[in-house]
């Protein structure tokens, strides 16, 4: 199966560069994955579509201000450095740009020294282990000094950062948001759960690897980045039960998405309390386990992340879809619209 049969037209101009001013305003397509047949409407409609007894699975995890901006120690360069995946105490995995400049030993000072960090390793594509080093909390630390790690395609500065959080994140941890949650206010959660439909969470954090692109021509040469996952025993027999009473469970983002499949292919469709790390790839051809139905945003062309859609339901549904989300003017990416397939 090539990449290419994902490729689609899409005018940079759709690409959403800020929120919307209000989070269930942006438009919703539905998608019949048996049919391909589509209807328009607005996020604040999705009680049309759910019923009572359905479960809705969002992924609770929460978007770390992981990007620094510090100066060589010795030079004074200036440094950009983000934050991948936290190692033993104080060490991180980081990207460093320009990343010749960082060597073992170099010394990188942030924030007027609030904290500094010291490169104990050297890795591909521009990889650091970095050691840092610090007085108080690194979380405040890091709150105080960091910026948000908005995707490459988003030029904008984002004026409030909470609107790259869902309103429901808890978990500390990811690299980017799973955006497909950014569309829920309080609100509106609340009178799906009035109207009778469960709502679970579980976390899995989001590494850079989602932004990664495909850079092999056969689908099934590429490989996935791994990424921690959570499930509670609470989570994990709701979903079981729902599923057991018919109810169908419609995962919020490929991140919800993945795990479940995950949990779902490892124990003959049930799912369990676990954690661990997941590089699943799903793609045409897999059969899901886990899910009924999915919400999630309009991705990249020929990313992982629209060949998990085409999965789900169809590769030809899913690019005609498109086609009509761009005739249609819908927003795409982290900050636009989204798509319910059921």
């Amino acid at each position: 199966m090539k990449v290419d049969f994902f490729d689609f037209y899409l005018p940079e101009s759709l690409i959403a560069q800020t929120p919307l001013k209000n989070r269930s305003d942006s438009r919703l397509m539905v998608l019949n994955k048996e049919s391909g047949e589509l209807q328009h409407t607005i996020f604040k409609n999705i009680t049309e579509y759910l019923k009572p007894g359905d479960c809705l699975v969002l992924n609770d995890t929460k978007v770390l201000p992981a990007r620094l901006f510090g100066i060589k120690e010795d030079t004074g360069a200036k440094i950009e450095v983000l934050l991948l995946k936290q190692l033993e105490g104080d060490q991180w995995e980081t990207l460093v740009k320009p990343a010749k400049r960082i060597k073992v030993g170099t010394e990188i000072v942030f924030g007027d020294g609030m904290l500094k960090a010291v490169c104990i390793e050297e890795k591909e594509h521009g990889g650091r282990i970095l050691q840092f080093q610090y007085e108080g909390i690194f979380y405040e630390v890091l709150d105080a000094l960091g910026e948000m790690p908005l995707p490459p395609y988003i030029k904008e500065q984002l004026e409030d950062r909470d609107r790259y959080q869902t309103v429901y994140a808890k978990e500390t941890g990811s690299a980017a948001a799973p955006t497909a949650g950014l569309h829920f206010t309080e609100e509106l959660l609340d009178e799906l759960k009035k109207m009778g439909v469960h709502i679970t969470f579980l976390t899995l954090h989001v590494g850079l690897g989602t932004f990664r692109p495909v850079s092999v021509e056969e689908v099934n040469e590429h490989t996935m980045h791994a990424e921690f996952y959570q499930v509670s025993e609470d989570t994990a027999q709701l979903i079981n039960q729902v599923k057991k009473q018919g109810g169908r469970i419609i995962s919020v983002g490929t991140t919800s998405t993945r795990t479940l499949e995950t949990i779902a292919s490892l124990n003959n469709g049930q799912i369990v309390a676990s954690s661990g790390w997941t590089d699943i790839f799903i793609f045409p051809g897999y059969e899901f386990k886990g899910i009924d139905g999915m919400i999630t945003n309009f991705h990249l062309p020929k990313s992982t992340l629209i060949m998990l859609v085409s999965a789900l339901a169809g590769r030809e549904h899913v690019i005609h879809a498109y086609e009509e989300a761009v005739k249609e003017e819908y927003r795409f990416f982290s900050f636009g619209d989204a798509m319910l397939i059921i």
